[in-house]
């Protein structure tokens, strides 16, 4: 794998890159070339979803790619709709179909969807096709403590990740620590807040001026020095090279704390609350 973006590993021992790439909206032949153009300049982790309806996007993209199969990480995760067991052993199947793949390196429930109350039926199918070799690694997205805890009591096993909504407006500090204490990684979706707001902040402005870098590089370091696995979105090639470049600075105590006391009590971005939110 490339050297170019450290890694870290999982409580199962895959290791995934501290920055990779998010494919939402990527889609055909120029969502290819996309991600192409991504893994060229070093990323190895691809995130991609069953509702992004681009996993076969993904998939050529790996098919054409020089880079070995083995020294990539391909994510991939179950909606909302298809969390009873049967079907979500059936969804994995198609996602790994669409894709062309043998194996996704690491799954991911992408909603906890509580009114369902069938995410623990769709962790044992994870289980079973992880045991099936169809899932290297298996995790989750926006479930909150009391989630994760009752799949590790219910199966015995916990999840490697959780994707959360992670950003400088919503820094989900209580989150982060008890994903720690419990061993799971954090991954972040929209990193960078999905916002031109985020990318005019004042405080922001004045680190990236010290360090000679752009507000993106900054906010990617802090979540890199957070000990999170960000995943911006970036279909420029120039883009793509300016965001996985933040291994050249550190930013100190002071710093980290600035952007973190940048977080809202209402800074999520769609307002989707894991504890009521439902996705299809």
């Amino acid at each position: 794998m490339s050297k170019a973006i450290p890694e870290i590993a999982l409580n199962d021992g895959l290791t995934l890159p501290v920055i990779g790439l998010g494919t939402y909206k990527l889609k055909g032949n120029e969502g290819v070339h996309s991600i192409l153009s991504a893994i060229d300049r070093g990323y190895r982790l691809i995130d991609t979803a069953y509702n992004y309806e681009n996993e076969g996007t993904v998939g050529e993209a790996v098919r054409r790619s020089s880079v070995p199969r083995e020294e990539l990480r391909i994510t991939s995760k179950l909606p909302g709709r298809y969390q009873s067991y049967v079907t979500a052993v059936t969804t994995i199947e198609e996602s790994l179909y669409r894709a062309n793949l043998d194996y996704y390196d690491l799954y991911l429930i992408h909603w906890p969807n509580p009114k369902q109350n069938l995410y623990v039926d769709a962790w044992q199918a994870l289980i079973d096709a992880k045991k099936k070799g169809l899932i290297r690694s298996i995790g989750v997205c926006n479930f909150l403590p009391e989630h994760m805890e009752r799949l590790e009591k219910e199966t015995g096993m916990k999840p490697s990740v959780n994707q959360i909504e992670l950003h400088p407006f919503f820094n989900q500090a209580e989150q982060r620590k008890w994903h720690e204490e419990h061993e799971i990684k954090t991954q972040s979706w929209s990193p960078l807040a999905r916002a031109n707001e985020v990318l005019h902040n004042d405080t922001l402005q004045m680190i990236a001026d010290h360090y000679n870098k752009s507000i993106s590089q900054v906010i990617l370091r802090w979540h890199y020095q957070l000990g999170a696995i960000s995943i911006p979105k970036s279909s420029s090639p120039l883009r793509q090279l300016e965001n996985i470049s933040i291994f050249d600075f550190t930013l100190d105590e002071t710093e980290m704390s600035l952007i973190s006391g940048l977080t809202r009590n209402d800074g999520r971005i769609n307002n989707q609350d894991p504890a009521v939110y439902e996705e299809f």
